[in-house]
């Protein structure tokens, strides 16, 4: 289900929700739908929801038939925004700004309704029997970009409108009608597999840092608390080069009440003891590391969702996938990065750990 659907470790849905919740000129966010799977996810993200009615359910359902059920449904309780702020959540870049900027444009009587759009100057063609023609542009005539007016590709991102207007007209656009140009990297929109691989590539760069407010941190060793690599002797005995910053955010990450493991597939006594140095928890030479994981949050009574993993390869992936907070290493495999909510600045062996513990305490002082 594409709502659900990760981006840098986060489902669409959640991204839309919270770019909405960090906007400062919306009050209320709600989200309709049929889906028993995306209302959890929503719930969880901080919104509210409106089961969607199987008759405005289906795919030839309009986006306005939907709006008109939850805004008579918000009616019904008493609620009666003047604006309204449509988001669909297949942008994954929306900036709250963004969302402020089009709601004040109505506010301020600029406009009746707002739309998303970025402004290019491409040239257009429609093909025909006849042969190709230009839509936007005479074909004989090419004119230097500076000298072309430039037009604006709506990016379906977020509109914002009258609410009166709307139900007056029963369709997003009436009235006098207004641009919110958004910056061009925010303007990818996921229909297909391709623009969702664009995308998860573009949330390590596009995602702001947020705190890592958790409860615990979960680690891969080999990667993480090392650089991959291994010394071995000419009696077969392996060494690995770990950061003592590691060791000093550890302990600072135990002393603030956070709790901290180890989890490998590795089965060299190394893993252990370099966990018994950090005075941590570790269960290695594990053929299934998720079933470990889940079995620790479950006996420590932890959330999944304020607990952090971090991984560099794609042995991880499944326990990435159970927490909130899925960390990659800089230099982790692409499927591990495309997975990650966040990608660190160190690698690891680099102080890796150090900048996660760093993070999770920062995000307790702030």
């Amino acid at each position: 289900m594409k709502n659900v659907t990760p981006v840098g470790g986060r489902p669409l849905v959640t991204r839309a929700v919270e770019s909405c919740l960090r906007a400062t000129r919306v009050d209320s966010v709600v989200v309709s739908t049929d889906s028993d799977e995306i209302a959890a996810v929503a719930r969880l993200a901080g919104a509210r929801v409106v089961a969607r009615p199987d008759e405005i359910a289906g795919d030839t359902a309009t986006s306005e038939s939907a709006l008109l059920h939850t805004l008579d449904h918000l009616a019904e309780e008493g609620e009666r925004p003047e604006v309204t702020v449509f988001v669909q959540c297949t942008s994954p870049f929306i900036d709250p700004e963004d969302i402020d900027a089009a709601v004040d444009s109505v506010v301020s009587g600029r406009a009746d309704s707002v739309f998303a759009a970025v402004q290019t100057y491409e040239f257009l063609w429609r093909a025909a029997p006849e042969g190709a023609r230009g839509i936007n542009h005479d074909h004989r005539h090419r004119p230097r970009r500076q000298d072309r007016e430039p037009h604006y590709r709506e990016t379906g991102a977020f509109y914002a409108f009258r609410t009166e207007g709307f139900r007056e007209h029963r369709h997003r656009f009436f009235g006098q009608i207004g641009i919110q140009e958004v910056p061009e990297t925010h303007a990818v929109e996921v229909d297909t597999p391709a623009e969702l691989e664009v995308v998860r590539a573009l949330a390590a760069v596009l995602d702001r840092p947020l705190p890592v407010d958790v409860d615990a941190v979960v680690t891969d060793f080999d990667g993480v608390h090392t650089d991959d690599g291994a010394q071995v002797d000419q009696e077969g005995r392996e060494a690995v080069i770990v950061s003592r910053s590691d060791g000093m955010g550890v302990r600072l990450l135990r002393e603030a009440g956070v709790r901290f493991c180890i989890l490998s597939t590795e089965v060299n006594p190394v893993v252990r003891a370099r966990a018994d140095k950090l005075r941590v928890p570790v269960t290695h030479g594990l053929s299934d590391k998720r079933a470990a994981l889940l079995k620790w949050i479950s006996d420590e009574g932890l959330d999944p969702a304020r607990v952090a993993y971090v991984g560099n390869d794609v042995n991880d992936l499944a326990c990435m996938a159970e927490v909130g907070w899925p960390i990659a290493v800089p230099d982790a495999h692409s499927r591990v990065l495309a997975a990650a909510r966040l990608v660190l600045s160190r690698p690891g062996g680099a102080g890796a750990v150090r900048e996660v513990c760093d993070r999770v305490l920062a995000a307790r002082k702030g």
